[in-house]
């Protein structure tokens, strides 16, 4: 996959991003019905399937109680959340490039060089409404982080699930 981003003119992180959901198709595809001994084991395709997989799931192996389920969790939505804050930091912070009875969108296209936003402004604000070393005064570091913490977070809950297939369960204090 590498490759064939690099020969896309993508960027070649692309393919680690890429990696989360395929590890997660493969631990409850493949891995899990191996650990568990049978392919009727694995989570079939569709709605109600895929419901009864997750209900069978947690009463045979209480993955709520997983601490990688629960990073997993927490890279999912952590990640819902920051991306919702930086877009809305981005957008109360653009560079206005034209006039007050146009769109503000019309002063930009699309992968331009230079900055659509403030980057000061938007980190001075987070910084005074959390508090001052809550926020990123890079670009790169902030983009890094806001791709890398939902990515290790499906990396983590396929993890659990892989290692629950084995039977190595998580804190589970109703059983031995």
């Amino acid at each position: 996959e590498w490759e064939l981003s690099y020969r896309l003119g993508m960027r070649p992180w692309i393919f680690v991003a890429f990696s989360a959901p395929v590890a997660a198709a493969s631990a409850v595809f493949l891995v899990y019905p191996i650990g568990q001994g049978s392919f009727s084991d694995g989570m079939p395709l569709g709605i109600s399937g895929t419901f009864n997989f997750m209900i069978v799931f947690q009463a045979e192996h209480n993955i709520l109680m997983h601490p990688f389920h629960m990073a997993g969790v927490a890279g999912v939505f952590g990640g819902s959340l920051f991306s919702a804050m930086h877009g809305s930091l981005v957008t109360s912070s653009l560079i206005r490039e034209t006039s007050e009875n146009e769109s503000v969108n019309y002063g930009y296209k699309f992968g331009q060089e230079e900055e659509t936003y403030n980057i000061v402004a938007a980190h001075g604000y987070f910084g005074r409404l959390i508090f001052q070393y809550a926020s990123f005064n890079n670009s790169r570091a902030l983009h890094f982080f806001l791709a890398a913490w939902p990515v290790v977070g499906i990396w983590l809950t396929s993890l659990g699930i892989s290692t629950m297939a084995f039977n190595l369960n998580g804190f589970n204090f109703n059983q031995s």
